[in-house]
């Protein structure tokens, strides 16, 4: 019996200048929730002195994209004002931003947070609606030319999860992250600067999440680069039946299973940890 995975196709994204090469190696996004409610590090890092040196950790460790997020997006979770997350996030930006050399990609909904940081020193826009919470995002995007990923959601945080149903999953996530394609083309964001993620664990049920991971090879029918996020999730200690907490065995094989289905960047908390992952599974695929 012969092991096939899904070939990924290459692409360059400019970020404001800065240049992501993917397709040839799995890219490693690594996460920092400067937040006292996130799911599973939520207050570790939400000192401004602990985030920096977590930050300067995760580069050490091999990631190349830094995502801050200063807004706890887990089930159950109620919106952060702007001018809270921005006092969360911008102060660390603009103290990282001469030390490290990754991109720095902010994890917002809010236009007025992503232009701050972008000012600051981001160069990514990771916004987990899709451009539709905020009519101004693709505007901020286009202005500033810097990078944009598009999650696909059901719902909102505090209610995503209360049966989430589809009547055809991946088609539904495709038809929703084209249209949010549609949205930054027609704003003037270049469609070299897009990254979509069908958003593991927003508005989806074990089944669908392991669905998704299963038939993620269907998103290449949009042309653009692959980002998925199963680290820490919770469908994973659903299936194993564990406890909630770091999963890292269990992320482990999703991060896995999500390269050989041609994921091209995964988002993890345990940077170093999936990176050998990541280099294992390329390898693998390589050969």
């Amino acid at each position: 019996m012969s092991f096939k995975a899904v070939a990924r196709k290459k692409y360059i994204i400019d970020c404001a200048g800065q240049r992501l090469a993917l397709g040839d190696r799995t890219c490693i996004m690594g996460v920092l929730n400067v937040t006292p409610d996130s799911f599973s590090d939520g207050g570790l890092f939400f000192d401004k002195k602990a985030a920096l040196r977590r930050a300067i950790d995760i580069q050490k460790q091999g990631a190349d994209i830094l995502d801050i997020g200063g807004e706890s997006t887990r089930p159950g979770s109620l919106s952060v004002a702007v001018r809270e997350q921005i006092r969360r996030v911008i102060p660390v930006i603009k103290a990282l931003r001469p030390k490290i050399k990754i991109p720095i990609s902010i994890d917002t909904c809010s236009a007025d947070v992503a232009e701050a940081a972008i000012k600051a020193g981001a160069s990514i826009i990771n916004d987990i609606s899709g451009l539709r919470k905020d009519k101004r995002m693709a505007y901020v995007a286009a202005r500033y030319k810097v990078g944009l990923c598009l999650m696909h959601k059901k719902g909102e945080p505090r209610n995503m999860q209360k049966s989430p149903r589809y009547g055809d999953l991946m088609k539904e996530i495709i038809c929703e992250l084209k249209a949010s394609i549609k949205i930054a083309l027609a704003t003037g964001v270049l469609r070299n600067r897009i990254i979509i993620d069908p958003g593991i664990g927003f508005g989806k049920t074990v089944r669908h999440n392991l669905q998704i991971i299963k038939n993620l090879r269907e998103l290449n029918l949009i042309g653009r680069p692959i980002l998925v996020g199963p680290s820490r999730k919770s469908f994973i200690g659903k299936v194993l039946g564990a406890e909630i907490g770091p999963c890292l065995t269990g992320t482990a094989a999703s991060v896995a299973a999500c390269i050989s289905a041609g994921a091209h960047i995964v988002r993890v908390h345990d940077v170093s940890q999936m990176r050998e992952v990541a280099r294992l599974t390329d390898a693998i695929l390589r050969a």
